[in-house]
């Protein structure tokens, strides 16, 4: 009988051990990433969600568990080697990491594919269910097979859609097709026509066009390789991202911290053919502007209270401004009648960066774009009231000094309710 007590203990405590593991879940599944396996993790891997953290952030540490066990929940579903992967980034320690990727809150939840980081980074909530949704969905292949070119000519002309004919899937070709629409798969519709049905398309070999919204059969031809990566996703790159963008209250935090100043267009939405005159002329005259301005058009009925900051309403547009983050500027001229002018819009941007924008708000017009007659020696202008004065003394500028409406989007920045900010960017 003594024999059999610790016997019994044994059996109770592995038991016991046993069960807490059940109940207790253990979190294995999260990479510990640094510049030793940063490489080697996001290219051994179509997907990784990365944490960027710092273990003092009371977010953080409040994430953590969540992530680490999102992880888990993918995992069940989703077994396939190389297919997804969880990791996580100490910012603390691996500071040139988070530098290269501009992290600049914490946490930061990031998701690559194919070694990529997607320009958006993940910003829904912060559950262990929508965590693990979010992830689920990004895998699913967004190509869209069709039986029959006629179905080709039925797709949504309201999205941009690019579309492949192939002789075959098992080809470097349709593979890299499909990395690029996956990678793209929120700026544009992916099609594809596969083997015998495509023949009709494909008297040149494999082929990928793009269709803008609104178009039927007015497709644009990608003339580059089929097997170079680089050289589709740049094209497809520039037909799917949009040189203007649509600002809503769902991307405006998004899009203010890119840290560009917008150029932004308030239009009457009963008003679309003034977007499309913008559109235009953004792109006449300030394409090359595309890397240090974000061009946006708001629907000035749902942006009333920017209008109002800058003491206009809804019978004023439309209303083209510049928010600089700092300030907002208004186009000093009219809208429906001088959008076309040449080099009004450039030198409405060219003045932002030079800084005259914000000089003549707070001291009135530069006096290089003044023009005023010599004073006579030794008179008053009697416009200023001012008396004769001491030619030895310095001459004062009476300036009366003006305060230039504060930026409003500035406002719908990151929460410090959600993130650690680790500085002011804008």
């Amino acid at each position: 009988m003594r024999n059999q007590i610790p016997k019994m203990n044994c059996l109770q405590y592995f038991l016991t051990i046993l069960l807490l593991s059940c109940i207790s879940p253990v979190y294995l599944d999260v990479i510990n990433m640094d510049s030793q396996n940063l490489k080697s993790v996001l290219g051994g891997h179509e997907l990784v969600f990365v944490n960027f953290y710092a273990d003092w952030c009371r977010f953080s540490q409040i994430l953590k568990p969540v992530f680490e066990e999102a992880s888990n929940k993918v995992k069940e579903d989703i077994k396939e080697e190389g297919k997804v992967a969880f990791a996580k980034i100490d910012c603390d320690s691996e500071n040139s990491i988070a530098a290269q990727y501009h992290i600049s809150k914490y946490p930061t939840l990031k998701l690559f594919r194919n070694g990529e980081p997607l320009k958006k980074e993940y910003r829904g909530q912060r559950s262990v269910d929508a965590l693990a949704t979010f992830i689920k969905d990004q895998i699913k292949d967004v190509v869209e097979m069709h039986n029959t070119l006629e179905s080709l000519d039925e797709v949504d002309t309201n999205k941009r859609n690019v579309i492949g004919y192939f002789a075959s899937q098992d080809s470097d070709q349709y593979r890299n097709f499909a990395k690029v629409a996956n990678q793209l798969r929120e700026a544009c519709k992916f099609h594809v026509a596969i083997g015998p049905i495509s023949e009709p398309e494909r008297t040149g070999g494999d082929t990928v066009v793009y269709r803008a919204p609104h178009t039927r059969r007015e497709d644009l031809t990608y003339t580059g390789s089929l097997v170079s990566y680089d050289h589709m996703i740049q094209w497809a790159n520039d037909k799917c991202v949009p040189l203007v963008r649509e600002i809503t209250f769902e991307n405006a935090e998004e899009l203010t911290e890119e840290g560009l100043p917008f150029l932004i267009l308030f239009y009457n939405p009963d008003d679309k053919s003034i977007i499309e005159r913008y559109n235009t002329e953004v792109a006449k005259q300030l394409l090359h502007e595309k890397n240090a301005i974000n061009f946006l058009t708001a629907d000035g009925s749902k942006f009333s209270h920017p209008l109002h900051h800058l003491g206009k309403s809804a019978k004023d547009l439309p209303v083209l401004a510049i928010d600089s983050f700092r300030h907002m500027y208004v186009f000093p001229h009219n809208v429906n009648n001088d959008l076309e002018q040449p080099g009004l819009l450039s030198t409405f941007i060219a003045d932002l960066h030079s800084g005259k924008l914000h000089r003549e708000f707070h001291h009135g017009p530069d006096p290089s774009t003044t023009s005023t007659e010599p004073p006579v020696p030794g008179e008053a202008k009697e416009a200023t009231g001012h008396l004769p004065h001491d030619k030895s003394e310095p001459e004062q500028k009476v300036k009366e000094p003006t305060s230039p409406p504060e930026s409003s989007f500035i406002k719908l920045a990151p929460s410090r309710n959600r993130y650690t900010i680790l500085r002011d960017e804008l």
